[in-house]
This record gives structure tokens, sequence and C-alpha cells, in this order.
């Protein structure tokens, strides 16, 4: 069965400046049991949330299975990790994701393309790693939670 393995609410930017200069520190709980969405707005307390330039880009989604083994949501900056979904796959359509509290939809805009800061995070060749596999950049068009732990999983092409 499908999982969100993590969440990811970051009230900052960490990545500012220059890779090589090394990211801000992270703000004490920023990695989350459960989060609140808003429809067109994204997730509630996180550094997107309601600014009109990241609309279409308020949600990021990867897959685990895209990351080296020991990488989190802390080092690739998405919202979401989810384990058991073939994430890159579905730029255009709507992910539907249901934790019991009833489904939010999310719209899969575009790839979340990895950047420079990739290497410094994660490691040497991080950034090749992920090409093609950086998750997505989603809208929320729906209100609602999602949780850490199983979730079941709708796609509408």
């Amino acid at each position: 069965m499908p999982e969100i393995v993590q969440l990811l609410a970051s009230p900052i930017h960490r990545f500012e400046g220059r890779p090589e200069d090394g990211p801000v520190p992270a703000p004490h709980g920023e990695l989350v049991a459960e989060v609140r969405l808003r429809a067109g707005l994204g997730i509630v307390g996180d550094r997107y949330f309601g600014h009109q330039a990241h609309k279409d880009a308020a949600v990021t989604v990867i897959a685990q299975e895209s990351l080296p083994p020991g990488a989190d949501l802390t080092q690739v900056r998405r919202n979401v990790l989810l384990s058991g979904v073939a994430v890159d796959e579905l730029v255009g359509a709507v992910l539907i994701l249901d934790c019991g509290d009833g489904p939010v939809r999310l719209q899969a805009n575009r790839p979340a393309n990895p950047c420079a800061w990739m290497d410094v995070t994660i490691g040497s060749g991080a950034r090749d790693l992920l090409k093609g596999r950086g998750g997505l950049r989603c809208t929320p068009l729906t209100d609602g939670v999602l949780r850490v732990g199983p979730v079941e999983v709708t796609i509408l092409r």
C-alpha cells in the first residue's frame, strides 16, 4: 500500500545565496506528522503558502524511491515524501491522496527539477541522480489534511 513517509512544512527558505555557502539552519519542527492544505494556497504554515508567484507550485511531492538511501525532505525541500507511487510520471494528472479524513486533490503541474543545492545537502552527484526524478510541483485543488502513514492514492489523467 502507498505511504506518506514524511511531511515538511517550513516557514523559511533554507536554500538562499550560493550552495557553497551552505543552507540556512533548519527551524525546529519543520518535519511534521500532518499538514493542512488550502485549495489554491498551499500548506498552512509553509513558506510558499498563499504566495501568488508559487500558486502553481505551492505543494511539492517526491517519491521515496527517487532518493538515495538516507536522504529525506529536509535535504530536497519537498513537502510530501510518498512511497509506492511513480510520482514523476504524473505531470498533468490529478493526484488524489486520502489518509482517512477525505481526499486531497493535487494538480500535478510540472517537474520539480533538482538544483545545485542537492550536491551540498545530499552529496556529490545527487543533482545528476535526481534529474528526471525530482518530484512534482502541484496546486492543491481542495482543502484537506495529509498525515504520515498509509494513504489511498487515486490518479486522474
